[in-house]
């Protein structure tokens, strides 16, 4: 949200500088995240003065250039060289001095400088109105009235006050804070001040030739619908000023009938919206929904289809506006609107919401009517925009004010006692001091104890209902750094039930970081599509969009979907890794799941000219799987291959029924959905099952080995199908206390095989943390491997 300090001023009597209040803002809970300085034109006219032509002649060596003396007020005259057609003695100028840099409509920026034109001096510029931002006009300099004073500088005559930009970030329960009032309300209750409210007591009704009956049939969606009629409009662009306020916040001047209502807006936070009074058939307002799948063309020459939950304004016959979200085509102000209807309503934030995400219409009105607007300002804001639109665009008012209000909104009761606050916040603060916050917000004090109070809180505060808020209130505008930061500090012991689940997942994160992996966090919203269990699927009753409407059943289809994203923007090379849930409707029952999914595509490493380069593999991923299991100490599992709709290939480690972990090589369907043709391998963590292992850990110390370890390998040919774990498995129940480790350093399938054999090479680590081996006793158990690799595996050594 964008807040313009000079009209802030004009809500509050303030010295402080822009800097002062971004700080008091962000203090109070209305966090400035940008401080910019603006000005109406570029430049700002910095430099440019108000100067007098004393003298004009002909140059001697150009026909269409003129040699004048101008007097800006220094005592001295300056001599400039000017082309323009118009220049003439005694006419009043701007002139652009030595060392003043001149901002044209069009191209660069440029700089003043003493120079020789055709061989007579120049020290100076005389401007035409688009050389300094000021018109589009190029026929001749801009010649001022006679009376201008000389000497003055352009930027007071033209009275080009510089402005400086808020850009607060706005949380969403803060509506109250949603325009330059509720800015200027939180700032005069820290500032122990009062603020102003725009001056509407000049508003009368001219006539009453413009009726238009007004019917509100859904007073649960409109609560509260205000309107009156203004005729005789003439619609032309705004004045400058009007335009200026607009530009300061980043909003497009369009006409000055649609300013006025963008200023009434940004300044009250009350949207409005002006119809063609002569477009509203039967001279009928109609406050109601539409039948299903009735077409509607908005402004943006969009047609939609509405739903019967949404609330339109209609004329006798036909839809003109969804309410509080998007108008219609053919209904608004237009160059030939003469006649206006001018609407300012209090409209549910639920009921627009869910019309605003349905047909994805993002406007600075239901930004506002989303988070609540205050029901009690819509006459005040309507004043307002019809005097605004008198004076800007002529006309007379023609009909009183029709105000629909069944039932008016009541104000929030808040029972709050000293104490509470007090034990919230930590630290002492008068009665007093609470008392005079709350007034200075504008909550009311019904009634007084030595204990508390009891408040009536304006309906615009949607977000204080309870003491809590109150004591928010209450806190962020004492000041969270006049809260005294205690020297001593109690603490208790806590059981933490073992394993301690955020130390283990922190020390797996830092490790998979350490080792070039980066963390992601995907949405758990996804699309339907992804389900491969659909009716296990977790449905979102009100979805923001069909790309969100069920939760994730696993972790793999959105973080494909950033892969894709970091493909197109050429950084394909990802290691990656997420902590994360899936979710699933199992017999009726809503279960989570914790997962860690591991992701490795691309390169297994950037480019380097000493290094080689290629794509990384399965093993590039079982490493990072191993290394996890290894670092969780779990040992003594089992692994099989795994060929299901999850992975084209890959393993699985599981101890009994608990599978720990699966992963491999992602199929092609889960790829082409998510739109990548990069081989993509990940590992799915069971991280619940992870940390039930880790659980049963027991820790042992040993001493450091005395005797060295020794190696032997070995050379076999085997089935095509034996596997290495099968080979390892045989190795250590031949001998359990011997052999420490089984590692294959070499695989050969080829044509220099007999059919269906491939080549294994083993090496074997043997130690006696007893003794130190001899050979005789290597040799012995090396001659058992090889027997039973023999006998079991049916190896043929080599």
């Amino acid at each position: 949200m964008k807040i313009s300090y000079n009209w802030l001023k004009q809500f509050i009597q303030t010295d402080k500088t822009p800097q002062e209040i971004s700080l008091i803002l962000t203090n109070i809970g209305l966090e400035v995240e940008s401080l910019e300085k603006v000005q109406p034109v570029l430049g700002g006219l910095e430099g440019l003065v108000i100067g007098q032509v004393v003298e004009c002649v002909q140059h001697p060596n150009a026909d269409r250039l003129r040699v004048t003396k101008v007097d800006v007020g220094t005592g001295e005259w300056l001599q400039i060289v000017c082309g323009a057609p118009n220049v003439a003695a005694g006419q009043k100028v701007v002139v652009a001095t030595v060392g003043t840099t001149v901002y044209p409509n069009e191209g660069e920026p440029f700089k003043i400088n003493k120079s020789k034109i055709r061989g007579e001096e120049s020290a100076g510029m005389i401007c035409a109105e688009d050389e300094i931002g000021l018109g589009a006009s190029h026929a001749g300099i801009m010649v001022l009235p006679e009376d201008t004073a000389i000497g003055i500088a352009a930027k007071s005559y033209f009275k080009m006050e510089d402005d400086f930009m808020f850009e607060i970030g706005l949380t969403p329960n803060r509506a109250d804070a949603a325009s330059h009032l509720g800015v200027a309300r939180d700032l005069a209750a820290y500032l122990r001040t009062s603020y102003q409210m725009p001056d509407v007591s000049a508003f009368k009704t001219d006539n009453e030739s413009l009726k238009i009956e007004v019917t509100v049939e859904d007073t649960e969606a409109c609560p509260r619908y205000s309107s009156v009629t203004i005729s005789g409009v003439t619609v032309k662009a705004s004045p400058d000023w009007l335009k200026d306020k607009l530009k300061v916040i980043g909003i497009r001047p369009i006409n000055n009938i649609v300013d006025v209502t963008n200023y009434v807006l940004h300044e009250l936070g009350q949207p409005l919206h002006a119809f063609d009074a002569d477009q509203i058939d039967g001279k009928q307002v109609i406050v109601k929904q539409c039948p299903e799948g009735t077409p509607f063309v908005t402004l943006d020459d969009v047609e939609r289809k509405l739903s019967a939950e949404d609330l339109m304004i209609c004329s006798a016959t036909k839809p003109m506006c969804i309410a509080g979200v998007f108008g219609g085509k053919n209904s608004g102000v237009s160059e030939q609107t003469t006649n206006i209807f001018l609407e300012s309503a209090y409209f549910n934030s639920v009921s627009v919401r869910k019309t605003s995400k349905r047909h994805g219409l993002k406007t600075d009105a239901s930004f506002r009517f989303e988070r609540g607007t205050d029901p009690e300002i819509t006459v005040t804001a309507l004043k307002r925009a019809a005097l605004l639109i008198k004076e800007v665009a002529g006309g007379e008012i023609s009909s009183a004010i029709a105000d629909i209000y069944p039932a008016p909104a009541q104000p929030f009761d808040v029972e709050m006692t000293y104490e509470g606050i007090i034990a919230l916040i930590g630290q002492d603060i008068p009665n007093t001091e609470i008392k005079a916050i709350l007034v200075a917000l504008g909550i009311t004090v019904a009634a007084e104890t030595e204990k508390g109070l009891s408040l009536k809180v304006p309906a615009y505060k949607v977000d204080v209902t309870r003491e809590c808020d109150i004591t928010e209130e209450v806190l962020r505008i004492y000041g969270y750094d006049n809260i005294v930061i205690p020297t001593k500090v109690n603490a208790s012991l806590a059981y933490t039930a073992k394993p301690n689940k955020e130390n283990i997942q922190n020390l797996i994160a830092d490790m998979l970081t350490a080792n070039g992996f980066l963390e992601i966090w995907c949405n758990s919203l996804t699309r339907s599509a992804f389900s491969k269990k659909p009716e296990e699927a977790v449905q979102i009753l009100n979805p923001l969009s069909s790309d969100l409407n069920v939760m994730r059943q696993s972790l793999l289809q959105p973080a494909l979907e950033s892969v894709v994203y970091n493909q197109n923007r050429r950084n394909a090379d990802l290691k990656c890794y997420e902590f994360g849930k899936t979710y699933h409707l199992i017999h009726g029952e809503y279960i989570e799941r914790p997962r860690l999914l591991v992701l490795v595509t691309g390169s297994k490493q950037s480019e380097q000219w000493n290094q080689n380069d290629g794509p990384s593999t399965f093993y590039n991923l079982k490493a990072a799987v191993d290394a996890i299991i290894g670092r969780l100490g779990i040992a003594n599992f089992q692994s099989e291959e795994i060929s299901d709709e999850n992975f084209a290939y890959g393993l699985k480690y599981f101890r009994g029924a608990q599978t720990l972990v699966s992963f491999g090589a992602a199929t092609l369907a889960d790829r082409k959905q998510a739109g990548t043709d990069k081989e993509v391998f990940y590992a799915d963590f069971d991280w619940a099952g992870l940390l039930d292992a880790v659980r049963k850990n027991k820790i042992i110390n040993k001493e450091v080995p005395k005797y060295p370890s020794v190696r032997r390998d070995l050379s076999m040919l085997v089935d095509k199908k034996v596997t290495f774990d099968e080979l390892k498995t045989i190795a250590f129940k031949t001998e359990k206390k011997l052999i420490k480790q089984v590692q294959v350093f070499d695989v050969y399938e080829g044509d220099k095989l007999p059919e269906g054999k491939k080549s294994y090479a083993l090496n074997f680590t043997l130690q006696d943390e007893e003794q130190t081996l001899t050979d005789k006793q290597i040799d012995a158990v090396m001659q058992k491997i090889i027997a039973n690799l023999v006998q079991n595996a049916k190896a043929e050594i080599r």
